[in-house]
């Protein structure tokens, strides 16, 4: 076997390679040569090669290459041009990139796949600027109006995506509200933030809801100053109505895959998450790969254990679609309100000066099932945005690795968006990872300041910088489909940390574009237990690439968001490219 680096080449035996100088035109047809007189056969060649570029390759130096070759989908060789052409055969396709930059596969560190492109295909899209295009409840109500027109009288009309702080009402829609687009039918629209949502009268009736139906654990209905249900709906009282939707067909999940692996793929992303799963959803995703829908690797996290152990049962042939650790919920959304805080939020909830959100279940029983997973060897990541739903999270992983010691679990907090120096500290003994929803920084970091937060606690969400100097291996993720799913994008909020209005929100916060670009690859690899196998550009590693228009480490950083993706690699083979790109200078080599 012939071991690469960026500098020197390294021999060890192998049965069909010896040292040898290339003599004779004739045997150059037989083999390949290099310089140093390797000579390498036919069946041991390179059958792409990539050279004349960047190649970040993230690997424990942060070494950077000028090529490298692939075989059967894995890399074979990464070092300077003459290094690797050395691999080149007489069948060899070789890449000229000509300056371009190429990176490691995007590695999706938390999102919903399959609901990214249900929404993308099924639901009508309500999201305000700089998203969308909607700016006021009038606008909601019209595009509601224009999917009952296109659903007809019977159907359920749903949209995805309002944002109340963001219409010109400054609230969330009512059920009065979603009346004006039918009485006759549901009508169910759900927040940006996947937290809560408004119903209609008639949807309301239909599940039941009155002026005396308690809140259900971990929930709030929405009550005027009578008491009457005004229509919306916080964390676990959302199903109260949402359960009864129709179910999505399986043509319709099959459609929403396809929809989602172009959406994912054409960012760069070479392994997607599917958050909050179960064993229908991943039965579906199989099918889809079997099918050759499924360009992409995906992997699930099951809600609870039995969750998990019933989707460990699924024949999972593929190679696409692979299990990974239970995800689960402790709070909401700060932007909804429903965020676990230690003090109160910054501006008042309903004139309740004391409000700090509120957990989705008791802290017993948090820990109690924190324990029984922790105990069956099984790896958590849970859903905690405010400092107090951190802190209840962060003993319950301490208090079942008392009970049951383990090595190496990998807990994970999922978004950890308030996370306090001291709660770092912890994340560091327990080996604890945070997953930052950075784009925070970016969508709602004026609002974080100025409305939930405050300037104090707003300005450092997402401390990353916190976490890189502790020796975290934090990831970045976008949640998609709360926000798009872009992973430049997150490596441009990871280091400006600039919002909507062009404030900085928290300098101090920054990390610099290669600290972001590892949270997004190896980093995220390492959550999901497979750094030995994706998330650098390394020999033995799957070719999981991503083609960049320019190199995010020496760019402008403001002009990070500006780099295109110009092709998604995945497991050496090209998933995407973008359409009408320039010539790319490819010949085969001779």
């Amino acid at each position: 076997m012939i071991i690469r680096s960026p500098h020197k080449i390294r021999f060890k035996s192998h049965t069909r390679m010896r040292q040898s100088f290339c003599m004779l035109a004739v045997t150059a047809l037989l083999t390949a040569c290099g310089g140093d007189g390797t000579r390498i056969d036919p069946k041991d060649a390179a059958q792409v090669i990539y050279k004349n570029g960047d190649i970040i390759t993230l690997d424990q130096g942060n070494s950077v290459a000028q090529a490298i070759g692939v075989r059967d989908g894995k890399i074979i060789a990464v070092g300077s041009v003459a290094d690797v052409q050395a691999y080149a055969g007489p069948d060899t396709k070789v890449h000229d990139l000509q300056g371009k930059t190429i990176a490691p596969g995007f590695y999706d560190a938390h999102s919903h796949f399959i609901y990214t492109g249900i929404n993308d295909r099924f639901e009508v899209d309500l999201n305000s600027p700089p998203i969308g295009r909607v700016n006021s409840i009038a606008e909601v109500v019209e595009l509601l109006k224009q999917k009952k027109a296109e659903m007809g009288a019977d159907a359920w009309i749903t949209g995805f995506g309002y944002d109340d702080t963001l219409l010109a009402e400054k609230r969330h829609p009512t059920r009065e509200d979603l009346d004006k687009v039918s009485t006759t039918q549901p009508v169910y629209i759900t927040h940006i933030s996947g937290h809560m949502a408004v119903a209609n009268t008639f949807a309301l009736e239909k599940a039941g809801i009155t002026a005396t139906t308690p809140n259900p654990e971990g929930g709030v209905i929405g009550r005027d100053s009578s008491g009457a249900a005004t229509g919306f709906l916080a964390e676990t009282a959302q199903q109260l109505v949402a359960g009864g939707k129709p179910a999505v067909t399986a043509a319709q999940i099959q459609e929403g895959i396809k929809a989602a692996a172009r959406i994912y793929t054409a960012k760069g992303v070479t392994t997607a998450n599917d958050g909050a799963s179960n064993a229908g959803s991943i039965a579906s995703m199989e099918a889809a790969a079997q099918a050759g829908n499924l360009p992409l690797r995906v992997v699930a996290w099951p809600t609870g254990l039995q969750s998990l152990e019933a989707a460990e049962k699924l024949p999972l042939k593929s190679g696409k679609v692979k299990v990974g650790g239970i995800k689960d919920f402790y709070d909401g959304s700060i932007q909804g309100y429903t965020g676990y805080l230690h003090d109160p939020y910054h501006t008042p909830h309903d004139g309740d000066a004391d409000y700090r959100g509120y957990p989705r279940t008791t802290k017993e029983n948090l820990i109690t099932k924190v324990t029984e997973a922790h105990k069956a060897g099984r790896q958590l990541l849970i859903h905690t945005n405010g400092d107090q739903a951190i802190s209840d999270v962060l003993e319950a992983y301490r208090k079942a690795q008392e009970a049951f010691p383990r090595t190496d679990a990998r807990h994970t907090l999922i978004h950890a968006q308030m996370a306090r120096e001291d709660q770092l500290d912890e994340m560091k003994t327990l080996g604890v990872i945070p997953s930052f929803f950075e784009l925070h920084t970016y969508y709602w970091g004026d609002r974080h300041r100025d409305i939930f937060l405050g300037p104090e606690r707003g300005l450092r969400i997402s401390p990353a910088q916190s976490a890189l100097k502790r020796g975290i291996p934090f990831t970045l993720h976008a949640d998609t489909p709360i926000v798009p799913m872009d992973p430049i994008m997150m490596i441009w909020a990871a280091v400006n940390r600039v919002s909507t209005s062009g404030a900085v929100i928290g300098a101090e916060q920054r990390i610099s574009p290669r600290d972001a670009m590892r949270a997004l690859t190896i980093n995220a690899a390492h959550q999901n237990f497979e750094e030995k196998e994706r998330g650098s550009i390394e020999v033995g590693k799957w070719a999981d690439l991503v083609v960049l228009s320019a190199n995010p480490t020496t760019v402008d950083p403001m002009k990070i968001r500006d780099i295109n993706v110009l092709e998604t690699i995945v497991e050496g083979k090209q998933v995407y490219q973008q359409p009408n790109p320039r010539p790319s200078g490819d010949a085969p080599h001779s």
